[in-house]
Formats: structure tokens, sequence, C-alpha cells
């Protein structure tokens, strides 16, 4: 037991690092000035448009990294430090999303699987949260109820697996286009997929994550008295 809960201490000091470094990251890039001048929003607009996107809007979203793809209403919402911006680190957020935005458009099946899970997801981890620590508590004389929690818990660690590859498909996609259209320099290339690199790690690590605390709570599970 102790073991698991020093793999999940592990990786969670692991992932406040690939968040620090992330962080660095688009802090470094967003003073590498684009030379095509382009903003955030009009790159998004234009990779819309080139693949024949005509029903998605690209909307500015409050708040520091919270960039996302909306496919209920079909919206790309850019931050405040992407969507006006001309810099590498807002073209790679803003192609990025829009990747999501392409996924959607040809029905990619891990994006829409992904999509499936969404309400499922929704009320399992909040289930899971009540029945996981209700059920450590009564392990021994009810361990059903710890049961009943794991099973919930692991609703989430699919969720967190199914989101890996639909993640790394949008940084390609993104990746792709922004070199076929010629839209950066060498330099901009490489600066925008060194942050969407680091971008994509921070799922990996909660995927990783998300698995040790599953572990963890089977070992309650199988451990007890």
């Amino acid at each position: 037991m102790a073991g698991g809960y020093i793999l999940i201490l592990l990786i969670g000091g692991i992932g406040m690092l690939v968040q620090a470094r992330l962080k660095s990251k688009f802090k470094k890039y967003s003073h590498l000035h684009l030379q095509n001048n382009l903003t955030g929003r009009e790159i998004a607009e234009k990779m819309l448009a080139d693949n024949q996107i005509n029903d998605v809007k690209v909307i500015s979203a409050k708040g520091m990294l919270t960039d996302h793809y909306n496919p209920q209403n079909k919206t790309v919402n850019l931050s405040e430090g992407v969507y006006n911006q001309r810099n590498a680190a807002a073209a790679a957020v803003a192609a990025h999303e829009c990747g999501h935005a392409v996924q959607h458009a040809k029905s990619y099946k891990w994006l829409n699987l992904r999509s499936k899970l969404v309400p499922t997801v929704g009320i399992s981890s909040k289930l899971a949260s009540f029945l996981l620590i209700a059920g450590i508590f009564t392990v021994n004389s009810f361990p059903q109820l710890l049961l009943a929690g794991i099973i919930f818990f692991a609703a989430t660690v699919i969720f967190s697996l199914v989101t890996l590859p639909v993640e790394y498909d949008a940084s390609n996609r993104a990746l792709a286009w922004l070199e076929n259209k010629n839209m950066l320099t060498n330099e901009e290339q490489d600066a925008a997929k060194d942050a969407l690199k680091w971008a994509a790690r921070t799922y990996v690590v909660a995927a990783l994550g998300s698995i040790a605390t599953l572990l963890y709570y089977l070992n309650i599970y199988n451990s007890r008295s």
C-alpha cells in the first residue's frame, strides 16, 4: 500500500514539473513573433477554411491555457493569450484546437468515443469520490462499497487513456497543416512542435496518475483482512 502511495506522489511531482515546463515553453515562444504577422484567431480561421469547415466559430475565452474546442456548439475557444497574439505559441495552440475541429468534421473515431464517454465520466467521477472514501473506512466490513468506487473510477481512467490519441492526433494535424501551408518559418515551426510536445506530455502524466491511483485502490481492496 505504501508503495502505491509513493508512486502516486512521484507521478504527481512529475506532473507538476511537466506543467511548469509547459508554462515555461509557452512563455518563451510567446516572445517569438510570427513573420506572417497573423494572430491566433486568424490562423485558426485560415486552418478551418483550408479544411472546408464553415460552421465552426473562433471565439475568445478568458484565462490562461483555457483553449479548447467545443463540439456541441462548434466553437474553437482561444484564451486571451492566444486569440489576439502573433507568436509561435499562439499559432501552435490555435492550430491544435482547430485540429479537434477537423477531427469532428471527419468523424475521428477516438474523438467520437471520448464525446460519448463524457456524460458517463461526469457522473462516475462524482460517485467514485464518495464511494472510494466511504469504501476505505468500511473495507473490512463492507468491501463491496470500495469495489463499486473502483469500478466507477475505472471509467475516468479509460477516459484519460482515450484522450491520449485524440490530443496527439490534433497536434499532428496542426503541425502538418502549418508546415504544408508554409505558415511558419523553420524556427517558428520547431517552436510550435516543441510547445505541443510538452502540452501532450501533460495528458500522458495525467493518464499515468489515474492508472497509479486505480492500482492503489485495487491494492487496498485486495489486501483487506
